[in-house]
């Protein structure tokens, strides 16, 4: 193989890799997100199913972990900011036992609907791996982006998909 067919082909190689690692990034290759029914603080039961129309924002955290403690107060001003535009935040306790998740919120006031994940099923739904994650999902309920872990200067990030996902 010539040099010039090897660096067309190295090429190809590198866009093709590039295309693949950025979509895995910004989840440009849409899936269809699975159903759930969970009960949430206020009592009742919340399914996915009752947002159909909105774009969700799913944030799977847990109250022993302090990246979700740092960003849980910026995630509250992001759903009061869109919640008017068809955007709703979800808060998903993965503890087991949810006593210090209760306990902490009592002093985090969020308006958004926390749910609780206490037998890890949705959270294996969604193939969480670390704390916190975070899932959007569209008007259509595609998973449209996945985000794992925080860290300061994400929730631009967050922001930039909030605002092109209601665009849509």
């Amino acid at each position: 193989m010539s040099l010039s067919k090897r660096m067309r082909a190295g090429i190809r190689i590198t866009a093709l890799c590039s295309a693949l690692f950025v979509s895995s990034l910004t989840g440009a290759s849409s899936s269809l997100a699975p159903t759930f029914s969970l009960p949430s603080r206020a009592g009742d039961n919340v399914s996915l199913d009752q947002l159909k129309g909105k774009v969700v924002m799913l944030n799977f955290w847990a109250s022993w972990c302090g990246p979700c403690r740092t960003e849980m107060p910026l995630l509250e001003q992001m759903h009061k900011r869109y919640s008017a535009l068809g955007f709703t935040m979800v808060g998903v306790n993965v503890e087991a036992d949810t006593k210090d998740a209760e306990r902490w919120l009592k002093d985090m006031q969020v308006s958004f609907p926390v749910l609780f994940d206490r037998d890890s099923k949705v959270s294996k739904l969604y193939d969480v791996s670390a704390m916190p994650s975070t899932v959007f999902i569209d008007r259509k309920g595609n998973v449209r982006y996945l985000h794992k872990g925080y860290k300061p200067g994400d929730e631009g990030e967050y922001l930039n998909q909030i605002r092109a996902l209601l665009k849509e």
